[in-house]
């Protein structure tokens, strides 16, 4: 694989002033921006990519949200004077805006989930469905933080944390981690475990741009999901096991629903009633717990959904909750404020 003769610069935009107390970092950032894309002779709605070093505040995401754009590949690489060259080789082949007015995760979270029990009825008899799921998958896994069976009830009387999410709404905080071996193929086959491959990948951001877009409702999965499933050429209805990032219950729904598997709006319903649980349900999903009841290392629990859809295709989960037949799976993250400035992220795996 090589970059030669594969990426051409098409703009450039020196930023003239040597002295700019009158500006911010972030206004700097979207003046140079803008000069490049009137150099280049083309509108900002053709940037789908971002690259930016440490020295914007906040970093990529909120820079991203400022900047207005839509893009589905960020890069924050930072290695001093030598970072936008990096950017440049990268190209060719988080204090945010809102923290400054008191948002936290939880309460970021806890409006998604208001929001949405406001437009579609959703209610947290549905969501506490989502905990009971994973519940029921922790009690065999041995290295979980929260191995008790828990009921609906038990998560509409914890204590509320950000009305309308309760203690148990909420995933577990952890230290733990994960790692991958990616190869090629070739490689793969001479080793002795069974074969899975990336079939599908889609990334993508969503902010509220300055108020723009500002609907709770939904996640960046609407963008990252469609693309994942169209590369590996399958549809949600293909998929056997769904690993789903689970910061909190809401997070669960609103990802269901963007990825496809059940229509806006419908969430509440779709994991109602065991439907989540292996061997009971209609999409098995988090067979370990998830991050609700096992293990979530702070901003790094997407690992553990990969690692466990590996499990699943494998055929190695564990035997009360391995799925049948187990070819295809999904694994699904968001990283951020769900529903305000964050990314997500849609895998496709599938076992040879």
């Amino acid at each position: 694989m090589t970059i030669k003769g594969k990426a051409y610069i098409a703009g450039i935009f020196e930023h003239p002033t040597r002295h700019a107390p009158d500006k911010s970092t972030a206004q700097l950032h979207a003046e140079v921006a803008k000069g490049a894309i009137e150099d280049a002779g083309i509108s900002k709605a053709d940037i789908d990519g971002y690259f930016l070093a440490g020295d914007a505040p906040g970093g990529t995401w909120p820079m991203v949200d400022y900047l207005g754009l839509k893009v589905r590949h960020i890069d924050s690489t930072d290695t001093g004077g030598c970072s936008y060259l990096i950017h440049l080789g990268h190209a060719g082949a988080e204090a945010d805006f809102e923290a400054a007015y008191g948002a936290t995760t939880h309460n970021a979270y806890g409006m998604c989930a208001m929001r949405h029990m406001h437009d579609y009825g959703t209610t947290s008899e549905q969501l506490a469905w989502i905990k009971v799921a994973a519940s029921h998958h922790a009690q065999y896994n041995p290295h979980a933080f929260l191995k008790d069976v828990v009921t609906v009830e038990d998560v509409l009387n914890s204590p509320m944390i950000s009305d309308p999410l309760h203690r148990l709404d909420c995933c577990v905080v952890t230290d733990g981690g994960g790692a991958l071996i990616v190869t090629t193929p070739e490689i793969a086959k001479s080793l002795k475990k069974p074969q899975v491959r990336l079939i599908g990948h889609g990334e993508a951001m969503k902010g509220p741009r300055g108020g723009k877009d500002l609907d709770l409702t939904y996640s960046a999965g609407v963008w990252s999901g469609p693309r994942a499933f169209e590369e590996a050429g399958v549809t949600p209805k293909d998929i056997k096991y769904a690993s789903i990032y689970d910061s909190f219950t809401i997070t669960v729904l609103m990802q269901l629903e963007d990825l496809g598997f059940c229509r806006k709006g419908e969430g509440g319903r779709f994991v109602a009633d065991g439907n989540l649980i292996s061997g009971v349900g209609k999409l098995p999903f988090n067979t370990d717990g998830g991050g609700l009841c096992s293990n979530h290392p702070v901003n790094r629990g997407g690992m553990t959904k990969i690692i466990e859809a590996v499990r699943q295709l494998r055929g190695e989960a564990h035997p009360k909750v391995q799925v049948k037949n187990c070819d295809l799976a999904i694994a699904h993250g968001t990283g951020g404020l769900l529903g305000v400035r964050h990314a997500a992220s849609t895998c496709i795996l599938e076992r040879v």
